[in-house]
């Protein structure tokens, strides 16, 4: 008796052996054919809190206040990333809450370039809110940095750009591509 259960303990143990390395093979394996190498590159990433400069306009200069979230990532010789961007007011002028959505612009990232510490992301985009529609050619202008970092959104259903000055969060751009 005692010889079969050293012989099943065996077993146990190369089979368990067995199947570890199966499953370690099959983790690296990939790795290993693609020689582990990504031609993915991050462009350029960030988030936070913005304000318009100058809010609404003249004549009545309403606050508006934006939440952005971004990622570009170059991909061979194509970007890929995602926009998004949500702009409230407040309900009356003389208020300090923002609860009205504004605008909402929500795109893919399709193109990008970076000059120095500022990229230009391009793309389209579904907006609701100031300049609605589907498909949306934008642009959007971003300089890396935290608070005080600047960013320009363009939308080409709206007649004017909407100037960013980044109050809390981060924008990066990563060097020269």
């Amino acid at each position: 008796m005692p010889r079969q259960s050293k012989f099943g303990k065996r077993w146990l143990v190369g089979l368990t052996l067995l199947t570890v390395g199966s499953g370690l093979v099959a983790l690296f394996l990939p790795r290993l054919v693609s020689g582990n190498e990504s031609d993915d590159k991050t462009i350029a990433r960030g988030g936070g809190t913005t304000i318009i400069h100058g809010g609404t306009g003249s004549p009545a200069f309403v606050p508006v206040i934006t939440t952005i979230a971004f990622h570009a990532t170059r991909n061979g010789n194509g970007v890929t990333g995602s926009f998004e961007c949500l702009a409230e007011a407040p309900e009356s002028p003389n208020s300090a809450q923002f609860t009205v959505n504004a605008m909402y612009v929500t795109g893919q990232i399709t193109g990008a370039s970076v000059r120095g510490d500022t990229a230009t992301l391009t793309g389209t985009a579904n907006i609701t809110g100031l300049g609605m529609g589907s498909d949306v050619p934008f642009t959007f202008v971003v300089q890396k940095g935290g608070p005080g970092a600047t960013s320009v959104l363009t939308v080409h259903s709206f007649p004017t750009p909407f100037n960013e000055i980044l109050l809390n969060g981060s924008f990066e751009v990563a060097g020269e591509n």
